[in-house]
């Protein structure tokens, strides 16, 4: 893997790579709204992550994965980094903010991970982490500031072309920037006049604000706490992300608390998936552009929620 960007070869060979342990996730159609969701829901561990997990891990030498591996996460990254190092017998050591989710931290210590909370607000997790390296020798595998994890969510977007040809418009949520990176990045070198489009909660739109300026933003974690969206927290981002951004995505919008909810309400009637509050907002960005929804597709990122959160908001 070479230069700044990922290429369409590094994608492709990561496809391959990843290929027995991750699933080709379907695309759904939602009915009668005729928005088309690529359910990364799906995957052993619900969400995405899995695939650039997967990517990081397989890609070490044998001797940095005798070492182990360890991840900051406010939670699928974390299931995700458990899950890939538990299959391929590596030990893996789990940073997780403390405001995450209880559904996810329980999940990632179910793989075997040796987990650390630290306090959600700050640099804690991504300190803690550097520290626990320093003096373990373990091997970092990030959340986004990677190429090997941007081509490993590039596969989602070489699914996405081979299973609908005639998308004219890919809606990817936004956090650290490495799904948007590897989607837009598989897509754009394929079929460049294919639109892809970021999506953002209101309360955490630091790459909408980064890509208006010209530079990378950073949004304080005192606001970006504030959105339903777990897993969209981060305060700005990665510098690898923002180059595959600025190449690649032609625009990102933002939504509100409410019209995530309302797409998870959308998401679980018209396609029977579960999408977590971040899971849906690539959906919710689709509905308030008002652009015609039967040749676009929404990431459902991930279906990791509460279940008492998510019976209340799909009971509202």
């Amino acid at each position: 893997m070479t230069g700044d960007l990922v290429g369409l070869a590094d994608i492709r060979a990561a496809a391959e790579r990843i290929a027995p342990y991750i699933f080709n996730t379907p695309l759904v159609p939602m009915t009668p709204s005729g928005l088309w969701l690529k359910a990364e829901s799906l995957q052993p561990v619900g969400a995405f992550k899995i695939r650039g997990a997967f990517n990081a891990i397989l890609s070490l030498t044998d001797e940095e994965r005798k070492r182990g591996v360890i991840a900051h996460s406010s939670g699928n990254h974390a299931q995700a980094v458990a899950y890939a190092a538990k299959t391929l017998g590596v030990n893996a050591v789990i940073v997780i903010p403390s405001n995450a989710p209880a559904v996810k931290v329980e999940a990632t210590r179910r793989w075997g991970a040796e987990i650390h909370l630290v306090d959600f607000m700050g640099d804690g997790r991504a300190e803690t982490c550097a520290a626990l390296e320093r003096k373990h020798g373990y091997v970092i595998v990030p959340p986004y500031e990677s190429l090997r994890i941007v081509a490993g969510t590039g596969t989602i977007g070489l699914e996405i072309l081979k299973q609908k040809p005639n998308v004219r418009r890919v809606y990817v949520q936004v956090s650290g920037g490495g799904l948007i990176s590897g989607v837009a990045a598989a897509i754009k070198q394929t079929k460049p006049d294919i639109k892809v489009i970021g999506v953002e909660p209101e309360f955490a739109n630091d790459a909408q604000q980064s890509l208006r300026a010209g530079h990378i933003v950073n949004v304080p974690p005192q606001e970006t706490v504030r959105t339903i969206a777990d897993g969209l927290r981060v305060s700005q981002v990665g510098d690898i992300p923002w180059r595959h951004i600025r190449a690649y995505v032609n625009d990102i919008v933002t939504v509100s608390e409410d019209q995530i909810r309302e797409a998870m309400r959308r998401i679980a009637s018209e396609a029977r998936l579960v999408a977590e509050p971040s899971g849906a907002v690539a959906a919710a960005g689709a509905f308030a552009t008002g652009q015609p929804l039967e040749e676009a597709v929404a990431v459902v990122s991930g279906g990791n929620v509460d279940p008492k959160m998510y019976a209340e908001i799909i009971g509202a």
